[in-house]
């Protein structure tokens, strides 16, 4: 299913968007697990971007830069040596910072295993980094991977040497294996 239009703003600001559908849930007949995709594109004539959405050079970097939410996780990272290969002692997705207790927006280092709280708490995995160098830390939130180093997320369904790690915290939070990628195709090693 597709639900897609236009709308024309002020300044000559046109505004595309689309909707798909790309699997339906069970309940709804389908095979289950419904994907939604959402495009916006935003289109205007002029010589800047900036300047076609009415907007200061500084505004357009906070909107569309590295600034704005929007994360493209990397797929390699030079920073990788430092990963723990012991995952026998794995905290628990619950367990609080060990230096503050809060709750909740801890971090796994994957170098020594410690849980520390993230920079939107008291920044104690931050810290950690900038003590011990230590680079790789995983969310216990979302099990999103982030490298201090490299200042960015890391891709854990594209770079193996994350897959374990990654694979063992989701069924320590979810009790269950992760879902197979998408790109998974078992039959292809049996040829």
């Amino acid at each position: 299913m597709e639900v897609s239009g236009a709308v024309q703003c002020s300044g000559g600001i046109l505004i595309r968007f689309g909707l798909w559908v790309l699997a339906t849930s069970k309940e709804q007949g389908g095979e289950g697990g419904r994907l939604l995709i959402l495009n916006i594109h935003l289109m205007a004539s002029s010589s800047s971007p900036a300047e076609g959405l009415g907007l200061s050079e500084e505004d357009y970097d906070a909107i569309y830069g590295s600034e704005s939410g929007w994360v493209e996780a990397r797929t390699s990272c030079d920073h990788l040596a430092s990963l723990s290969t012991d995952l026998t002692h794995i905290p628990a997705p619950h367990t609080p910072c060990h230096r503050c207790q809060h709750p909740n927006e801890n971090w796994l280092c994957l170098s020594c295993k410690d849980v520390l709280c993230s920079r939107f708490v008291n920044k104690h995995m931050l810290h950690h980094f900038q003590d011990t160098n230590h680079s790789i830390a995983l969310s216990f939130s979302d099990l999103s991977v982030w490298c201090f180093s490299c200042d960015a997320y890391l891709d854990a369904q594209l770079i193996p040497q994350l897959h374990p790690v990654h694979h063992l915290a989701y069924i320590l939070k979810f009790g269950q294996p992760p879902p197979l990628p998408l790109n998974h195709n078992p039959s292809a090693g049996d040829n």
